[in-house]
């Protein structure tokens, strides 16, 4: 299975953005892609797709960025993964039956479905907010900075 690099970003990104935000407050994509990694062109692109989607907010100004639109916990990673993943199934004929000569005596389809439905359980199971409390478990850096904003706001 590839997940595609699109997916990746927005994940990021929503990390960043659910650890970076204060409450009520906005998140500067500049910021975000300087501690992300992610080119600013195509977190543009990225979070205007999360945008339309419903799973962030943004406004413009001084003060403006994009801040979650949904609590980090109700934003599934198999949300993102089916907004932003355009590929097909893992093999073509889990998305195309009629494309499988093979189809009425082949085996191997059920192991493909069962692999496939494994992962979608997996990324559904799976949050923004379980991945941002994994990243403050793991870089004391980011806990360190999410700590102090947390305190500051209250």
């Amino acid at each position: 299975m590839h997940v595609p690099i699109k997916v990746d970003y927005a994940v990021r990104a929503l990390v960043d953005i659910s650890m970076n935000s204060p409450t009520g407050g906005f998140v500067r994509a500049a910021d975000t892609a300087e501690r992300t990694s992610i080119p600013k062109a195509y977190l543009a692109q990225v979070l205007h797709s999360l945008r339309k989607a419903g799973f962030v907010t943004s406004t413009r100004g001084p003060n403006g960025g994009h801040a979650l639109a949904l609590e980090a916990s109700s934003i599934k990673l198999s949300q993102i993964m089916a907004l932003l993943d355009t590929s097909d199934s893992l093999v073509q004929c889990l998305g195309d039956s009629q494309s499988c000569c093979q189809l009425p005596s082949c085996a191997q389809r059920y192991v493909w479905q069962n692999v496939e439905q494994a992962v979608y359980g997996v990324l559904d199971a799976v949050s923004i907010a379980d991945l941002s409390r994994q990243t403050l478990s793991i870089r004391p850096d980011a806990a360190a900075t999410y700590s102090a904003r947390k305190v500051a706001t209250g």
